[in-house]
């Protein structure tokens, strides 16, 4: 799949979650050319079957435009839910006595069943419970075995089945329930790219996934929870990427809390070398409108001036009116950030210190040789991905060409800032690695004929891990005449 494409020069990845309003094979490729690098699937919705014809039309447009297509599935997790009410709801009076318990008869102004035995191993007195996404506010006074007693406060109307958030305990829960197995065998079935956890309170929460995935797709957490935040830097340490899931976080924390927490977890994913991803609400206006606020404007410019790897869309593109005008923005928005002259400096913000190993010295001096000889692009060999993460960790001011022999790496790499990667065979020597490099740069418009380029490489070639060599090269008129891989 090396046919040429002008690369995004944009180096913040934009992601865009399909749904009713956008799963056609029309309209996933008008949204690649509205912007979008990666499309997410949100198994929360909709049956396997119909994923199926998803998949298929996202492959579909990946080898009609010649460039590696990135998936993500985002797994459901554990949704914590109170009972049913026999009058179907009841309103909760603040300063009111209520009670969960394991009594599954229908429930009234006084109590209802809480299904979860988990919650009553490991509440305590104290502890909030918060209800249909955080509305009403429960306290806990006390408990047993068999039941929680609250006070209420922040009372509302409480129907049937409304979700429960449960933020100052770790809940003794596995992250995947017997509807994320079989989503998770059927996403790898389908040979997805990325596999998005959801309910992440502890590092080994991702052991069980990381075993069923054996390899065959990289491992994304999402950080929602507040106990996360406590072990946040041996959860990321255990995962390929992460997510800033603000939409849950801002339910069980209070919402001014979240902004630091998101610059946080972004600092300490790039310093690990960990893709980033800042998602929800980011323009929530266009579900309904077909322009944004001002504030989700800047929104989306913070999340890019922090160096986040990729930013999301959720429902504005999946069962918005605006799908294509969404992506189309948050583009928009993003190029606009990047042509900022001071962009570079913010992003730099974050130091993300070499690990003394010899592809992270060359990572960076990489970064820092492009700038100061003027190189347009930094060419690397990968079979893994490794070298081109390591690379993207520092940040280069110019393109990072990725060329690799296997395309589920290609793949994985759509959500890797700054990043172009292309799918070609692999070479044999050092001299076909240089020519073939700058044929590359030619073909995929990143360099013209007297631009110098920084290619980067392991030596034995086909040997995971080696990157050892780091070459400038001045690209002349020869290579303008064969630009065939």
């Amino acid at each position: 799949m090396s046919k040429a494409i002008n690369p995004r020069l944009r180096k913040v990845r934009v992601l865009a979650t399909l749904g009713p309003a956008s799963s056609t094979p029309e309209m996933i490729e008008k949204l690649f050319h509205a912007g979008a690098d990666a499309f997410r699937i949100n198994m929360s919705h909709g049956d396997q079957q119909s994923k199926i014809a998803v998949i298929e039309a996202i492959r579909g447009m990946e080898r009609r435009v010649g460039r590696a297509s990135t998936i993500l599935a985002d797994l459901q997790g554990p949704k914590l839910r109170v009972g049913r009410f026999a009058d179907g709801k009841v309103t909760l009076e603040t300063g009111a006595t209520f009670l969960l318990d394991r009594d599954d008869q229908p429930g009234d102004a006084r109590r209802v069943e809480l299904p979860h035995r988990e919650i009553f191993q490991a509440i305590e007195v104290g502890a909030r419970l918060l209800l249909d996404d955080g509305k009403l506010v429960l306290r806990v006074t006390a408990h047993d075995p068999g039941q929680i007693v609250t006070r209420v406060e922040t009372g509302g109307v409480l129907s049937n089945n409304k979700g429960l958030n449960v933020p100052d305990v770790v809940v003794p829960m596995a992250a995947l329930t017997a509807k994320d197995r079989s989503d998770l065998t059927f996403a790898l079935d389908q040979k997805v790219d990325w596999i998005a956890l959801s309910f992440v309170q502890r590092p080994e929460d991702l052991a069980e996934a990381r075993l069923l995935i054996q390899g065959r797709a990289a491992l994304l957490a999402k950080i929602e929870k507040p106990s996360a935040i406590d072990r946040l830097q041996e959860i990321i340490e255990q995962c390929d990427g992460v997510m800033v899931a603000r939409g849950d976080l801002g339910v069980e924390l209070p919402p001014q809390q979240v902004p630091p927490l998101q610059k946080r977890i972004v600092e300490v994913s790039r310093r690990l070398g960990r893709p980033v991803v800042v998602a929800t609400q980011m323009l929530e206006s266009m579900i309904t409108a077909p322009s944004p606020t001002r504030a989700e404007v800047s929104d989306v410019a913070t999340a890019v001036y922090d160096g986040a790897d990729a930013i999301m869309l959720s429902a504005e593109s999946a069962a918005g009116a605006w799908p294509v005008e969404s992506v189309a923005m948050m583009n928009s928005i993003a190029e606009a950030v990047e042509r900022d002259p001071m962009h570079g400096d913010r992003v730099h913000f974050t130091i993300t210190k070499p690990d003394p190993t010899t592809a992270d010295a060359l990572s960076e001096a990489a970064k820092n040789i492009a700038q100061t000889v003027s190189a347009v692009a930094i060419i690397c060999y990968t079979t893994s991905g490794s070298t081109a993460r390591r690379i993207a960790r520092e940040r280069p001011s110019v393109p990072l060409l990725v060329l690799t022999p296997k395309l589920e790496t290609a793949r994985r790499l759509g959500l890797l800032w700054g990043t172009h990667a292309v799918h070609t065979r692999d070479v044999e020597s050092f001299e076909e690695m240089v020519a073939k490099a700058k044929r590359m740069a030619l073909r995929h418009h990143l360099a013209k004929a007297g631009d110098q380029v920084i290619i980067m490489a392991g030596v034995p070639f086909r040997t995971p891990g080696s990157t050892n060599v780091l070459h400038v090269v001045r690209i002349n008129g020869d290579e303008l005449k064969n630009y065939a891989a």
